[in-house]
């Protein structure tokens, strides 16, 4: 931690004598939560975050947008009756593919207006210092003139490239799209313009390639690293020696990753970094570097941002890549600053001037208060509802269409306690449940939070082909496992707790908490570590189905494996993260993990009924996916 202290201050000190060459955009309007859980809402401000933190950057290295882009900008390149259009109820339900409400409308364009205004100054940003300008949203590649698509309403790139034009800039445009979908919109914007050449090389064309000056190669799906790096870099030296481009474009979309939610290639993050880093160096190495703009463009789900944020980390003084943290853990720091704001006395529904804990938020007995009407001794009823608020919690809920929400405590039980959210939209169905007590047994000289029972679920949403039911799962979950296990840190820094404790009933539920919890016996965590080995690249849904059906053997003794749940730690205290964290823990890990070899079986054959997996009766926690 030291170590790494110490290198933020190396950068910060760096970045004052030198200054950036690169120049980052971002509006406060770019994230949108939706419905369908691909979206991370969180982005932008995830990378910004990630980018100031480590002191990459400074914040005068970023240009606020301070207004959507106008309607005449918008002209430039759109429709009059296709803009119009956007004015009527579910316009956007053939872009999205699904429907959203009147509210949920109006924020996604006003986003995408943002986001335009956006491209637009970053081009400015380019073109006026020659160097490197970052928009932090953007790359709306298949929007065309007349109408949107594919989740695009505008195409960004195109205004952008009309508003200099406007301004007397006539120098050649080169478009690198490298977006793992066609960018047939742009494509078809500048079909006719010999001054804009667009390269996108991507699974499938989704419009005729044709164009009078445009690179379309269609590689297919599974493509992996060698066969999509030696593409970019068989295609892009010969297009820049030809084009000889005043301004570059670049769409550095992150769905080629092989762990991309709407993706069907394989690509890692060191392919896609080596990648990003070829498309810079080759625009940036030449005997006059082409001011480059740099767009987001597709990725879908909640790590997408972490293969922006590691190329993104190489721009300034063309650094070294930073490493970003788990998603969990930024969300969390994130929230700790909330949480600094809060009085204890806001959470307890007492006044206070100390916003420290105090000897009465430990002892009731301090005072003789009756904390039978406090959610683990210390919560009352409207301290939640505020810290939820605090947090955002709430809003995201509000964001998947729960509108109506309410908190019930149960607090009869002597030792453990529930909490409930519940949505009269949905008829008063449960959306959370939590069920927890305060452990000082399962760790010796740590106190715990002892997760009980977790439930998070979405009774307004429907299980797909693609998406199938997990075990123990009536409705589908609310993606806000990571949220809500942030939260629960929350809870254990204000309780001064050492950290959080579980038993994961089946293997997907520890696979989702992964990051954050460890396994306190060594030979479970070893055992655990060699089935995510063993099952590689497998759903988790059939890696735990797999479990259930007797399809997981020993190599060696042909035993059939079954799950075996077993207590799982998040440590949030120095102590408790010095403990699992140690050497000995680590070595008696790696002992353990040697004397698994585990296959996965395809099929019984003829081995007779599946074997159930095996259960743990303290443990109901349910997963959110």
């Amino acid at each position: 931690m030291l170590l790494d202290a110490f290198r933020r201050g190396w950068r910060w000190v760096l970045h004052r004598a030198l200054g950036s060459t690169t120049r980052f955009v971002y509006g406060r309007h770019y994230g949108v939560p939706l419905p369908d859980s691909s979206f991370d809402a969180q982005r932008a401000e995830r990378i910004l975050s990630f980018l100031l933190e480590e002191r990459l950057i400074e914040r005068r290295h970023v240009q606020r947008v301070l207004r959507p882009a106008s309607l005449r900008r918008l002209r430039s390149v759109h429709g009059d009756d296709y803009l119009e259009s956007l004015g009527e109820p579910d316009a956007l339900t053939g872009i999205l593919g699904f429907r959203v409400s009147a509210e949920e409308q109006d924020a996604y364009l006003l986003s995408h207006r943002e986001q335009v205004a956006g491209t637009v100054w970053a081009t400015r940003l380019a073109l006026a210092g020659g160097g490197i300008a970052v928009n932090l949203g953007g790359g709306f590649h298949h929007a065309l003139a007349d109408r949107g698509q594919g989740f695009c309403v505008f195409n960004d790139v195109a205004v952008a490239v009309n508003e200099r034009r406007s301004a007397g800039f006539e120098a050649p445009v080169l478009v690198i799209d490298l977006d793992l979908h066609d960018g047939d919109g742009t494509r078809q914007i500048f079909a006719s313009d010999r001054s804009v050449h667009t390269l996108s090389i991507h699974n499938r064309h989704l419009a005729p390639p044709e164009a009078t000056a445009s690179t379309s190669i269609a590689l297919g799906a599974g493509i992996e690293d060698e066969a999509y790096l030696d593409t970019v870099q068989q295609t892009l030296p010969s297009l820049l020696d030809e084009i000889r481009p005043g301004l570059a474009v670049y769409l550095a979309g992150c769905d080629p990753a092989r762990d991309d939610r709407l993706g069907d290639w394989k690509i890692t993050a060191t392919g896609l970094l080596e990648r990003d880093l070829y498309v810079i160096d080759s625009l940036r190495s030449g005997p006059r570097p082409v001011p480059t703009v740099i767009v987001l463009a597709g990725g879908y789900g909640q790590e997408t941002w972490r293969y922006s944020a590691r190329f993104i980390s190489t721009l300034p003084h063309s650094g070294r890549p930073v490493e970003p943290p788990e998603t969990a853990w930024l969300r969390l720091q994130q929230l700790r600053k909330i949480a600094k704001l809060l009085n204890p006395g806001d959470l307890t529904h007492e006044p206070s001037d100390d916003w420290k804990l105090t000897e009465e938020d430990i002892d009731p007995s301090a005072t003789g208060r009756d904390r039978r009407t406090r959610f683990l001794d210390y919560y009352s009823r409207h301290g939640i509802e505020l810290g939820l608020e605090r947090t955002g919690l709430l809003d995201r809920l509000r964001a998947r269409g729960h509108s109506a929400v309410r908190i019930e405590l149960d607090l009869d039980h002597a030792r453990e306690h529930t909490l409930r959210i519940c949505s009269d939209d949905a008829g008063g169905e449960t959306l959370i449940e939590l069920r927890a007590r305060r452990d000082t047994r399962t760790v010796k000289g740590m106190s715990l939070l002892w997760v009980e029972w977790l439930l998070l679920q979405d009774p307004a949403s429907r299980f797909t082909p693609d998406r199938p039911p997990l075990p123990g799962q009536h409705y589908p979950g609310l993606g806000l496992l990571r949220e809500v296990s942030a939260v629960l840190v929350l809870i254990c820094d204000r309780l001064g707790l050492d950290g959080l404790a579980f038993v994961p009933s089946h293997y997907h539920i520890a696979a989702q908490t992964r990051s954050q919890f460890h396994f306190v016996d060594p030979r479970a965590q070893a055992r655990f570590l060699a089935l995510r080995e063993a099952f590689g690249s497998e759903r988790l849904g059939d890696a735990t189905r797999a479990l259930e059906e007797g399809r997981v053997r020993d190599r060696r003794t042909g035993e059939t494996i079954g799950w075996q749940p077993s207590v799982m730690v998040h440590p949030v205290s120095g102590r408790l993260t010095e403990t699992l964290g140690d050497e000995s823990y680590a070595m008696a890990v790696e002992e353990q993990k040697v004397k698994f070899e585990i296959e996965i079986v395809k099929t019984l054959e003829g081995a007779g009924s599946p074997r159930p997996s095996s259960s743990h009766s303290s443990d109901q926690t349910r997963n959110d996916r």
